[in-house]
């Protein structure tokens, strides 16, 4: 009767062999790009066209960081700083509007409910390429084009934030907890802050990394609304040098060792984001 069970355990570990090797290749597949951005910022300008694309030959990161940082008078954290402006605020902003609307839309009974979401179920699909044009428009009539506003401003809003804030109020939130905190006197928004938020803890981290990611990468938006070097976002700041190393081959060791840089809030924020990453906040919170 048990002799059947080798050829099982056999396929088992055939099986889990082949998933690994898989999930290898794909984690060299997107670690190798990182590798030769990193190496890449570590070399000097003569040892870029030659040499071993994937190992170091002088290892001169220090130098590389020091010349990013004194360059145009430190142009480079100006548009640091921007990215950080732009996206910190609007991926916070973002994700409590959304956030909201999302619970409001999973919770509360109200004419037009479905038609509403059925409206940002539409925003989701609308390219952000669609909208760009128009929304310089807006802004140049209210002469607010080449400002701050004109990137932070639509930035804000996140139609998926709000679909997944919907989805995961409607999973996460009891309607038996929110009746006993309305009689127990609790109003609507206190109800919102102090229970459901934290109930939808995980969503709301979701919400802001996928928003974060969003605004720190957005590229065609700034492109189109700013004309004033100063306001560009990292991402702009990088494209303008990297168009001009025909003219400054000094600037393509600069583009690489900036895009290096510029990756880092992204992973610090993942790092420091993960561990409220988890699901099951909600256990116990009803008996």
């Amino acid at each position: 009767m048990s002799a059947p069970a080798a050829p099982a355990v056999r396929a088992s570990i055939l099986s889990r062999a082949g998933a690994t090797l898989v999930l290898l290749m794909f984690t060299v597949y997107f670690l190798v790009p990182l590798w030769w951005l990193f190496v890449g910022a570590t070399k000097n300008q003569g040892q870029f066209a030659g040499g071993n694309a994937l190992w170091f030959d002088h290892f001169q990161f220090g130098t590389n960081i020091s010349k990013l940082m004194s360059y145009n008078d430190g142009i480079f954290w100006r548009w640091m700083l921007n990215s950080i402006a732009y996206t910190v605020g609007a991926a916070a902003l973002g994700t409590l509007f959304a956030g909201m609307c999302g619970y409001a839309l999973a919770k509360y009974r109200f004419p037009g409910r479905e038609t509403l979401f059925n409206i940002v179920l539409g925003g989701v699909l609308v390219p952000a390429t669609a909208l760009a044009l128009p929304l310089f428009l807006i802004f140049s009539k209210f002469h607010a084009a080449n400002t701050f506003w004109a990137v932070f401003i639509p930035s804000l809003v996140n139609p998926f934030g709000v679909y997944l804030a919907r989805v995961y109020a409607a999973a996460s939130v009891p309607e038996d907890l929110l009746e006993a905190a309305r009689i127990d006197g609790s109003g609507e928004v206190r109800t919102f802050f102090t229970i459901s938020s934290r109930l939808m803890a995980p969503a709301f981290v979701t919400i802001f990394l996928f928003h974060f990611v969003a605004v720190w990468n957005n590229f065609l938006l700034p492109l189109i609304m700013l004309g004033n070097e100063k306001l560009f976002p990292v991402t702009l700041g990088l494209y303008a040098w990297n168009s001009q190393v025909d003219q400054r081959p000094e600037l393509r060791g600069l583009v690489l060792v900036g895009a290096l840089v510029s990756i880092l809030p992204m992973i610090v924020a993942f790092i420091f984001l993960q561990r409220f990453w988890r699901s099951g906040l909600g256990t116990g919170s009803i008996k």
